[in-house]
C-alpha cells in the first residue's frame, strides 16, 4: 500500500515588505465635510492666524474705543470726578443713572485707559485717582453742585459709605474727597449773577481784576464783596 503525502501550506509570518506594502484607511463619514484649510482666519502674510491672536486683536480695540470715547466725554467738560466702583450691584448703578442731571455722563473703564487719554492734558491732574476701582463722572455742565449733592442723596439713602468720591479736577485743580465740600457750596451761576449785580451797584474798586480772575477765585472773591457790602448796609442802618 502506497503512502500519500499531502503538503500543506506554510504558516511563515508576512514579511516586513509585505507589512510596509498595507495601508489602512479609516471609513469616511459622509455627514461630516472634509477639513479645509481656507476656511481658517488668515493674516495679510497669509500665515493662519491663531485663535489668542484674533482675541488679542478685539481685545486692543475695544481697549482703543474706550480712550476715544473718555477723550470724546472731555470735551466741553467742566468737572470730571472718580467715585468708588466696588460694591455697587447693576441695579444700584442703573439707579443712579436715572437720579443724575442731563448733563452728566457715567462711564465705566479701567484707571489705565482713561489716564492714557487724560495724559498731557490738565486733567491729567486727575492721577492720584488711578488705583482701585473707579466710575468715572464727566459734567458738561457750570452747574457743580447741581451734579454732585443728587449723588451725595443717592449715597445717603443706599447707605454706600465706601463708595465715596476718589478726587475730582476742576479748573485744572485736583480736589480731594475732603475738599468736596468746597465744590457743594459753590454758588449757582444766578447766584453770582446776582452777586456780580450787586457789586455793580456799588463803588467799583477793584471790580475789573476781579472779573480777570478764574472762576473759582472769582466765586470767592464775589462772596467776600458781597459780604463787606452787607455788613457796610448793615452798620449804615444803625
Amino acid at each position: 500500500m502506497e503512502a500519500t503525502l499531502l503538503s500543506l501550506p506554510t504558516s511563515k509570518p508576512p514579511s516586513h515588505h509585505a507589512l510596509s506594502s498595507l495601508s489602512l484607511t479609516r471609513p469616511v463619514n459622509p455627514f461630516i465635510a472634509p477639513p479645509s484649510s481656507s476656511a481658517r482666519p488668515t493674516g495679510s502674510s497669509g500665515k493662519v492666524r491663531s485663535p489668542l491672536t484674533i482675541r488679542a486683536a478685539i481685545s486692543r480695540s475695544k481697549k482703543e474705543e474706550t480712550v476715544e470715547s473718555v477723550k470724546a466725554q472731555l470735551e466741553d467738560c467742566y468737572f470730571l470726578a472718580g467715585i468708588k466702583y466696588k460694591g455697587l450691584t447693576v441695579k444700584q448703578f442703573q439707579e443712579l443713572r436715572r437720579c443724575l442731571p442731563e448733563k452728566t455722563k457715567l462711564l465705566v473703564a479701567k484707571n489705565t485707559l482713561v489716564y492714557k487719554a487724560i495724559e498731557g492734558t490738565p486733567w491729567e491732574a486727575l492721577k492720584p485717582c488711578m488705583k482701585g476701582m473707579n466710575v468715572w463722572l464727566f459734567v458738561h455742565s457750570e452747574e457743580i453742585p447741581a451734579a454732585i449733592k443728587p449723588y451725595r442723596a443717592f449715597q445717603k439713602e443706599k447707605k454706600l459709605e465706601d463708595n465715596d468720591f476718589t478726587g475730582g479736577v476742576f479748573e485744572g485743580k485736583f480736589y480731594t474727597p475732603e475738599e468736596f465740600k468746597q465744590l457743594e457750596s459753590m454758588p449757582t451761576r444766578a447766584e453770582i449773577y446776582a452777586k456780580l449785580l450787586g457789586s455793580l451797584q456799588s463803588p467799583s474798586i477793584g471790580l475789573v481784576s476781579t472779573l480777570q480772575a478764574p472762576a473759582r477765585e472769582l466765586v470767592m472773591v464775589l462772596k467776600a464783596y458781597v459780604q463787606k457790602l452787607e455788613e457796610e448796609g448793615g452798620g449804615g442802618e444803625q
